[in-house]
């Protein structure tokens, strides 16, 4: 039995594996909202390290930046350690904070401690989901590929089978179905990467030195240099930054955690590992431009597995990617429903009983999952579609929340939930996430945040929130 009948075997077991303990955690789930978007805020550290690690490390992390070093080599790593050295910004910065508190989302949180603006919000949960969205994409998309290579299946058949896998355990188990199968996906990942990219590095004898000479053998050592400039390095670096920043998927880890230690903790460790195993994976890609240097680059690791391991480590590497995929976007589909439910539908309607908005987002789980499926038939780079999510949400924003954080009302006093303590009006943190998001796409990233900052902070002074009441509309 070859390849192909072993990574069909593989599939389904998994699948049903995933979805059976789905159900295991249905009851919990159904418990109140706040227990299917955040676990009711009870989740421990180890918990909460293993479901950061999975969430973090998708089909992006291993076949994504792995093509970006065999198409531009090291020069993918200020990216690469702008968006996971994010995750280590994140645990010292925000997550101890953000535990505080048991908000579903972030654009909850600016709503109550800065803003107090329905409009504002709304935007917030557009572009904080946009990002969940284009990650969860971008899982199918390399599921897809990924599957076609090692099968000779039309990519499309694997995208629907996959996408239909992690909407159902999503939608039945909320937060504590993504948690738990995270723990077990994350464990065996980390065990599977390990002994990959030491059968990889091995080609290279574990040498960067041997590595460059490689490349210098097949007419690419430009791939062994950082061939930017200091001011594309910094967009590249900022890009993956405040994109994360951003992302609804780890603030929401954060709210449901147990406490503010065990967040810090987790975020830190897994930002670590995030870093070591995406580093890997861009030089994975610089491996094969030495084993051959004429493929497309999406082609690159498919090719290492196929033509260059044993079927033992191919379908072992089709294990690591299946597992990072479906831990990932089940996660960030979780994350991108919630948000809409809580941020875009909830403050806009009469209120309901809890009953009601479970309801509503296990639909949200089932029409964004499907909404995903057609961007990740019609996007062409997994890399490319993040890039566009981070720059318009980091752009937009990350500058508001930082600003409405730091320019206190009154100096020296702890936020509070129900309480807001910021200067920024209602109209400069519209104003601001607006052009920030629209600067960002036209200009890029860093006139996108200098352009919010500014205009947040000079319209709050022109155009200041009344003291008693705000403009809701």
């Amino acid at each position: 039995m070859g390849l192909s009948f072993w990574t069909w075997t593989v599939t389904i077991i998994l699948s049903l594996a995933f979805i059976g303990m789905s159900f295991l955690f249905k009851k919990k789930a159904d418990t109140s909202f706040a227990h299917y978007a955040i676990a009711g805020g009870t989740l421990p550290f180890f918990l909460l390290l293993f479901t950061d690690i999975a969430t973090i490390m998708g089909v992006g992390n291993f076949v994504g930046h792995s093509s970006k070093g065999y198409e531009i080599g090291i020069a993918n790593v200020p990216f690469v350690i702008g968006e996971q050295g994010a995750k280590i910004l994140f645990a010292l910065v925000f997550a101890g904070f953000a535990a505080r508190f048991t908000y579903n989302t972030l654009a909850e949180m600016m709503n109550d401690l800065i803003i107090g603006d329905r409009l504002s919000r709304g935007l917030i949960a557009i572009l904080t989901s946009s990002i969940m969205i284009a990650w969860v994409s971008g899982q199918a998309m390399g599921m897809g590929a990924l599957f076609s290579a090692f099968t000779g299946a039309d990519p499309l058949m694997m995208i629907l089978v996959f996408s239909a896998v992690f909407i159902i355990y999503t939608a039945v188990g909320g937060m504590y179905s993504v948690v738990w199968t995270d723990l077990i996906q994350g464990g065996i990942l980390i065990a599977i990467a390990v002994w990959f990219y030491i059968q990889v590095f091995d080609k290279v004898d574990f040498s960067f030195t041997t590595l460059k000479s490689g490349l210098e053998n097949v007419g690419a050592i430009e791939l062994a240099q950082m061939n930017l400039s200091a001011m594309e390095v910094i967009s590249l670096f900022v890009t993956g930054t405040l994109g994360i920043l951003a992302a609804q998927v780890y603030w929401q880890r954060c709210f449901a955690s147990k406490n503010p230690k065990a967040a810090s903790r987790a975020m830190l460790i897994s930002g670590i590992v995030a870093i070591v195993f995406t580093v890997f994976a861009t030089i994975a890609g610089m491996v094969v431009k030495i084993q051959n240097p004429n493929l497309a680059a999406d082609e690159a690791i498919s090719w290492l597995i196929l033509e260059e391991m044993t079927q033992l480590a191919a379908l072992a590497f089709f294990i690591m990617i299946f597992l990072a995929a479906i831990s990932s976007a089940s996660s960030l589909l979780h994350s991108a429903a919630v948000v809409i439910v809580n941020d875009l539908v909830i403050p806009n309607m009469k209120p309901k009983e809890d009953s009601y908005y479970l309801k509503l987002t296990r639909i949200g789980v089932i029409v964004i999952g499907a909404f995903t499926i057609g961007t990740a038939i019609w996007a062409d780079s997994i890399i490319d579609l993040f890039s566009l999510a981070y720059s318009m949400a980091g752009g937009g924003v990350v500058p508001v929340l930082v600003v409405g954080l730091l320019w206190k009302n009154r100096k020296g006093q702890e936020f509070t939930m129900g309480t807001s303590n910021s200067q920024v009006s209602v109209w400069g943190a519209r104003v601001g996430i607006v052009a920030g998001s629209i600067a960002s796409l036209a200009l890029g990233i860093l006139w996108g945040v200098l352009v919010s900052v500014l205009l947040t902070i000079i319209i709050s002074k022109m155009v200041p929130t009344p003291t008693e009441t705000s403009l809701e509309v």
